[in-house]
């Protein structure tokens, strides 16, 4: 082996590791709600919390009901009360972790000066309601798409959003990102990046303020003309600004065909997505979102309990995917969102953390029976269960430090390793 041999090789690791840095060590949302521009005031967070929390009372005012609304598992049915009041909680504490201020479809097609005014209206809307201390944790808008024909629309509406905001609030909101739909071409990604930089260049702002969600609604975004994936292209079109891709789950299944009644989330076209996008972005910190439920449930309650089990049932699904986030368009939807993420979470904790016990047993101690022979790769996936179920508030820090036989200051991180190495 030559010396330039071993150059290209070291080469070759510090490229493959600059493109995989792993999760974000920030919060992640498990949900992002969205709505039309049009319906955007300064207390339509509160107003989302009243309606959500009056559909628990009124639909699923119990453990027993929540259980039957959703048609909870054997083994889910045992944790009833405890996801009844840990959605009754999320409600009341924090009811959105995300919320999508949509200029696209939910807002649809206007002449350039009504949607001027609704950008600034919104604008106001946000500093006021940042002023309040009324937003989630991650916020943002989306919109329309870089095309031959609305880019300049997406493009005006995105800097009046932006500078409004900053001019009557000080700062843009914490976690805020920008959602560019339909991406179609590598191109519109690198524009979108480009514009964001110069106008945090321009306007004062830190370099990485602005950050970016594409939405994969088109099949160019999964198969490019050449019959190629083109979305670790847009990873670097982005340079290092695309926080998470989402699934547009109707335009896509739409695009390819689909009849509207056989569009749906657990549709193999849409499996065949979501598998597409993981692997494409694992490693790179780009997260991966489900898209939405369309069966909105509204009443009679009849109808609401059928729509909770088809969303309870798709954001379960995407669940065991692996994927972690998934968009909501109705408030009583947050009821089925958090029944189905906490279900999921308390039926698994003991076992995830006697599991990852034992292994750290094994490697601190040695000579410890284990029934399952996991490595480091089991360890981080254990590890990032938990740190999950933390976030959510599905399990308690302090009670899965002494289950795992972990000090609490090491839930702090994403890294298992550094939890080896601490045990050493």
């Amino acid at each position: 082996m030559t010396s330039r041999d071993r150059q290209s090789l070291e080469a070759a690791n510090d490229e493959y590791v600059r493109r995989h840095p792993g999760e974000r060590p920030e919060r992640q949302p498990v949900q992002s709600f969205i709505e039309g521009a049009q319906h955007f005031r300064a207390d339509t967070i509160s107003s989302i919390q009243r309606r959500a929390l009056d559909a628990l009372e009124a639909f699923a005012p119990d453990g027993d009901a929540i259980a039957r609304a959703m048609m909870f598992s054997g083994r889910e049915r045992a944790f009833a009360d405890d996801v009844h009041r840990r959605v009754r909680r999320k409600l009341e504490t924090e009811p959105l972790e995300d919320y999508r201020i949509d200029f696209e479809d939910g807002f649809g097609t206007h002449p350039d000066a009504v949607e001027d005014a609704e950008a600034l209206r919104c604008a106001d809307a946000t500093a006021a309601a940042m002023k309040a201390g009324a937003l989630p944790p991650a916020f943002g808008i989306r919109v329309k798409p870089l095309t031959r024909e609305l880019a300049g629309r997406a493009l005006q509406t995105t800097d009046l959003f932006i500078q409004r905001v900053l001019a009557e609030g000080g700062a843009v909101p914490a976690s805020f990102m920008v959602t560019l739909a339909k991406v179609t071409v590598t191109e519109q990604v690198a524009y979108f990046a480009a514009h964001l930089e110069a106008m945090e260049q321009r306007i004062g702002l830190d370099a990485g303020t602005l950050r970016i969600e594409i939405m994969v609604e088109t099949p160019r975004a999964i198969m490019d003309w050449d019959g190629r994936c083109p979305l670790p292209g847009y990873v670097d079109a982005a340079r290092g600004r695309l926080a998470a891709a989402s699934l547009g789950t109707y335009d896509y299944t739409a695009a390819l065909g689909i009849t509207a009644a056989q569009q749906r989330q657990r549709h193999p076209a849409c499996e065949h997505a979501r598998l597409v996008m993981q692997a494409a972005l694992a490693g790179t910190g780009v997260r991966v979102s489900d898209g939405s439920t369309a069966i909105l449930p509204v009443e009679p309650v009849g109808r609401v309990h059928e729509a909770w089990r088809l969303h309870h049932g798709d954001v379960k699904h995407a669940l065991k995917l692996g994927i972690y986030s998934g968009w909501d368009l109705h408030p009583a939807q947050l009821v089925s969102r958090y029944a189905a993420l906490y279900a999921f979470y308390l039926t698994g904790l003991d076992a995830a953390s006697h599991r990852l016990a034992t292994f750290l047993e094994a490697v601190t101690e040695g000579g410890v029976p284990r029934d399952i022979a996991d490595d480091v790769a089991t360890g981080q996936a254990l590890l990032n269960f938990l740190l999950r179920a933390i976030a959510c508030g599905a399990g308690d820090r302090a009670a899965i430090a002494a289950q795992t036989g972990m000090s609490e200051h090491l839930l702090d991180g994403r890294s298992f390793r550094r939890v080896l190495e601490a045990l050493e």
